[in-house]
């Protein structure tokens, strides 16, 4: 029997994007359910979810006081309830069409598979050279931990067994990094050392309504997401961005 597989998505004020998101996913997977895992948005996305009337779609309105990407996703993956989960992006950067390539190599039997991007100079050189130095940074630490290397660590594009993932969140929740946007970092740092993992390529794409909520902060929880060392090279960040 097929798993059963539900789609991740952190928003916050997408009503631009919600709605042809959830329409769009529904074409291409009937079977998926989706699960909007909503930062307390001050726009209309609440209400344009209930009015699809979709019963495998449906919008979490998440505690004000526990606002986060990372910990939306990670929310979302506890609560489930599926086999697998996949995690996008509501702009129509991650597109959907590699959500089907990824739950075919869920299906071979992988723990995890990251979405990898084949055209990452598209986010811009800047972007780029913080992301590549990122992941050379974030590799050290995890070959350095005894854990498992991916190409693009910077990928929001994963998905994974729920069977696998679930109880290392639980497990080890307090120490998470709840603000930041690298969930596939800690699942990496925290998840087994012998997981099977592969790729899905896909080329990324330009975000098709609204803003991005991307900022200075992404560094600095990144960076404490790697240990003492870490921190101290955030605590500098801010020392040299007055942040």
């Amino acid at each position: 029997m097929p798993g059963t597989c539900t789609i991740v998505i952190p928003t916050y004020n997408e009503e631009k994007n919600i709605v042809n998101m959830a329409k769009y996913i529904r074409n291409l997977y009937p079977d998926f359910r989706i699960m909007f895992m909503d930062d307390n948005s001050t726009d209309s996305s609440k209400r344009l979810i209930e009015e699809l009337n979709d019963p495998k779609t449906r919008l979490v309105t998440r505690r004000p006081e526990d606002r986060g990407l990372a910990a939306s996703v990670l929310q979302g993956i506890v609560e489930c309830g599926t086999d697998y989960f996949m995690t996008i992006d509501c702009d129509f950067q991650h597109p959907p069409e590699a959500l089907g390539d990824m739950y075919k190599e869920m299906e071979k039997g992988c723990d995890l598979c990251v979405g990898t991007r084949v055209d990452r100079f598209a986010l811009g050189f800047v972007r780029w050279a913080g992301s590549w130095a990122f992941n050379v940074y974030c590799d050290l630490y995890l070959l350095y931990h005894g854990k498992r290397i991916v190409e693009d660590l910077m990928s929001g594009l994963i998905a994974g067994r729920t069977d696998v993932f679930v109880p290392v969140i639980k497990d080890n929740w307090k120490g998470l990094e709840m603000k930041g946007w690298k969930v596939l970092l800690d699942l990496l740092k925290f998840g087994p050392s012998d997981m099977k993992i592969s790729t899905a390529k896909y080329r990324f794409g330009k975000r098709a309504e609204g803003e991005s909520h991307i900022s200075g902060n992404v560094v600095l929880t990144t960076f404490n997401q790697c240990g003492r060392f870490g921190k101290f090279c955030g605590k500098l960040y801010v020392k040299i961005r007055g942040a």
